[in-house]
C-alpha cells in the first residue's frame, strides 16, 4: 500500500485528491494546524473524513516538519497548501509571500537531506503567467505574474524545478489553470456567484456585487483536474504540464449561465462594484493542455456550459442539506 502525503488537504483539491487516492488504494496523511482542524468540512462533504489520517504539523518549522517526515516517510508528497486568493494576497502581501514560498522550501530541504524517495508535486499556479504575450499558454510560456500570490507561486514552482535539476529529487510541477466546485471557498468569485445565483432563486433579495466582468479566464471541474496529480507522479521522468481546457470566457459569461440555469438575468441583480477592482489584473488567459494529453493521457470533455450547470446543480443540493441540517 502506497503512502501519500498531503499538505492543504482541507481544501478543495486535498478533498478531492484524498478521495481520488483512496479509491486507488492509497494510504492517505494530511499534514494540518489547529487552525485547519476546524475546517474539515470538505474532507467530510467528499466522505472520506474517517478514512484520511491527519498529521498536526507546521509547515514553517523546518526541524519539525523534517522529524514527521522522517518518521512518516510517504512515497509521495503532494504540496497544495498556500494562501492561494489572489484578492487577498494584495491585502495580506507578506504573509503570502512568505507562506507560499517558505513552505515549499521546507518540504524540498526535508526531502533532499533526509534523502528521502518521495515523489513530490509542486501546485503551480496559471497565474503565475500574468500579463502573457502569447496564447495559448503552454509551458514554456514566459512568466510575468501581476500579483503577490502569482509571484510566490512563481517562486516555489522554480525552487521545485532547482531542487530537481540540482539534487535529482522527483519534483512535479502542475500548472492548474481556474479549477470550479462546490467546494470553493465563498470568497471565491465562482463560488460567490453560483451560491448568490441559488439564494435568489429560493428567494432571496440581496444583490451579488462583482468587480471587473470583462476579464476572461480558462474554467475547468476541480475533481477532473486533480487526477493529473497523480498521474505526474506515476511518469517515469519527473516534469511541468499545463492543466486547462483551451478556451476562455468572461466573468460576465459566467455570471449570465449560472443565472440562466435557474431561469434568472444576473444583471437584475447585480451590482458591479468598483472597489472590488484589483490593484493589477489579467484581462485574458487560456491555456494549451496538449503535453499532458499526450504524455499523461489527461482528456477533458466538459464544456463550459456543462460546468456551470454541475456547479450550480451542487450548489443546490448543497444549500439544500445545510438547510435540512
Amino acid at each position: 500500500m502506497k503512502k501519500a502525503l498531503i499538505t492543504g488537504i482541507t481544501g478543495q483539491d486535498g478533498a478531492y485528491l484524498s478521495r481520488f487516492l483512496l479509491d486507488k488504494g492509497y494510504q492517505v496523511h494530511g499534514l494540518v494546524t489547529d487552525y485547519d482542524r476546524s475546517q474539515l468540512a470538505n474532507l467530510k462533504q467528499v466522505g472520506v473524513l474517517d478514512s484520511v489520517s491527519l498529521v498536526s504539523g507546521d509547515l514553517m518549522d523546518l526541524a519539525q516538519l523534517k522529524g514527521l517526515l522522517e518518521e512518516l516517510r510517504p512515497d509521495e508528497m503532494y504540496h497544495l497548501a498556500a494562501q492561494s486568493s489572489v484578492a487577498q494576497s494584495f491585502q495580506t502581501p507578506v504573509d503570502t509571500v512568505t507562506f507560499n514560498i517558505q513552505s515549499t522550501q521546507h518540504l524540498l530541504e526535508s526531502i533532499r537531506t533526509l534523502a528521502l524517495p518521495a515523489r513530490f508535486y509542486q501546485a503551480s499556479s496559471s497565474e503565475m503567467y500574468g500579463r502573457v504575450k502569447t496564447l495559448p499558454v503552454v509551458e514554456e510560456s514566459v512568466f510575468h505574474p501581476v500579483s503577490p500570490y502569482a509571484i510566490s507561486k512563481a517562486a516555489g514552482h522554480w525552487l521545485a524545478v532547482n531542487y530537481r535539476e540540482a539534487y535529482g529529487l522527483f519534483c512535479c510541477c502542475g500548472i492548474l489553470f481556474n479549477h470550479e466546485s462546490v467546494l470553493r471557498p465563498p470568497n471565491y468569485v465562482t463560488k460567490k456567484i453560483v451560491s448568490a445565483a441559488v439564494r435568489i432563486s429560493r428567494g432571496s433579495r440581496e444583490k451579488l456585487t462583482l468587480g471587473n466582468v470583462e476579464i476572461r479566464r480558462d474554467w475547468g471541474y476541480a475533481p477532473e483536474y486533480v487526477k493529473t496529480m497523480w498521474l505526474m507522479l506515476q511518469q517515469d521522468e519527473p516534469d511541468e504540464y499545463v492543466i486547462a481546457t483551451s478556451e476562455a470566457h468572461s466573468l460576465r459569461s459566467f455570471a449570465a449561465a449560472a443565472f440562466s440555469c435557474l431561469e434568472l438575468d444576473w444583471e437584475e441583480h447585480t451590482i458591479i462594484d468598483r472597489t472590488l477592482l484589483r490593484p493589477s489584473d489579467i484581462d485574458l488567459i487560456y491555456g494549451n493542455p496538449a503535453k499532458a494529453r499526450n504524455r499523461l493521457g489527461w482528456e477533458y470533455d466538459m464544456t463550459f456550459d456543462q460546468l456551470v450547470r454541475r456547479l450550480v446543480e451542487e450548489e443546490m443540493a448543497h444549500q439544500e442539506e445545510i438547510q435540512s441540517g
